[in-house]
C-alpha cells in the first residue's frame, strides 16, 4: 500500500484503506433475499436456493450443516425448523453461494464491454483533524478498467494482499496525487 498515511489516525482522521473500500463496495453490489432468516419467508427461500444445486449442498456442507436427508425435507416442507445455530448456518451458506453465483455477472458488470466503471473516490474524513494538520482532498473520479476480475476474485478469496495491489494500480491513474487516496472514507460507482 501507498504510504505518506504511515501513522493513520494520528490527528483524527477517519477512514478505510482503499482496499477494504474497494471489496466492501463490491460487496454492496451483491444483493438476495431480503427476508431474515429467522422468518418463515426468508428460509424457505433460503432452502429453496441452496437445495437446487450440488454448489449449495457444498456449501451448506462447508457451513457445518451437517443433518440427515429426513431433516432436511422436514425443512423444506416446513414441519421442522432448524435451531438458531443451524439458521445462521443456512444463512452464511446461502451468502457465500450468494456471492460465488454473481462473481462472474460482477465482472462483467464492471468491465463493461471493456469501458471499465466510473469509480468515485472520496477522500477520509478529516473532520476530527485540526486546521493545521489538514491535506486539502477533493472526492476524485477514474475509469477504471483492466483490473476488474482480478479484484472480483480477490473479493471472493478474501484476499486483501491483492485487493491492495488492485488499489495501486487504481490510484496510479490519478497522477501526482495518488497517495493521498490510500486511506479513504468510501467509494462507489454506478455500475
Amino acid at each position: 500500500m501507498a504510504g505518506r498515511w504511515m501513522d493513520f489516525g494520528q490527528y483524527g482522521a477517519d477512514g478505510a484503506p482503499g482496499a477494504e473500500a474497494l471489496g466492501i463496495a463490491i460487496e454492496h453490489m451483491v444483493t438476495g433475499i431480503a427476508s431474515p432468516v429467522d422468518s418463515e419467508r426468508g428460509l424457505a427461500a433460503r432452502l429453496r436456493y441452496l437445495t437446487k444445486t450440488d454448489a449449495g449442498y457444498e456449501a451448506m456442507y462447508r457451513a457445518g450443516i451437517h443433518v440427515s436427508p429426513r431433516t432436511l425435507m422436514a425443512w423444506l416442507a416446513e414441519e421442522r425448523t432448524p435451531n438458531k445455530a443451524n439458521r445462521a448456518r443456512l444463512d452464511a451458506a446461502y451468502w457465500e453461494l450468494r456471492r460465488r453465483n454473481v462473481a462472474a455477472e460482477l465482472k462483467h458488470r464492471l468491465n463493461n464491454g471493456g469501458r471499465g466503471t466510473r469509480v468515485e473516490i472520496n477522500p477520509v474524513n478529516q473532520v476530527g483533524v485540526d486546521r493545521k494538520h489538514r491535506r486539502d482532498l477533493s472526492s476524485r473520479s477514474v475509469n477504471v478498467r483492466g483490473v476488474w476480475d482480478r479484484a472480483v476474485d480477490a473479493w471472493m478469496n478474501d484476499d486483501l494482499e491483492e485487493l491492495d495491489a488492485v488499489w495501486d494500480e487504481i490510484l496510479d491513474d490519478l497522477g501526482s496525487d495518488f497517495d493521498a487516496y490510500s486511506y479513504v472514507s468510501s467509494i462507489g460507482w454506478a455500475a
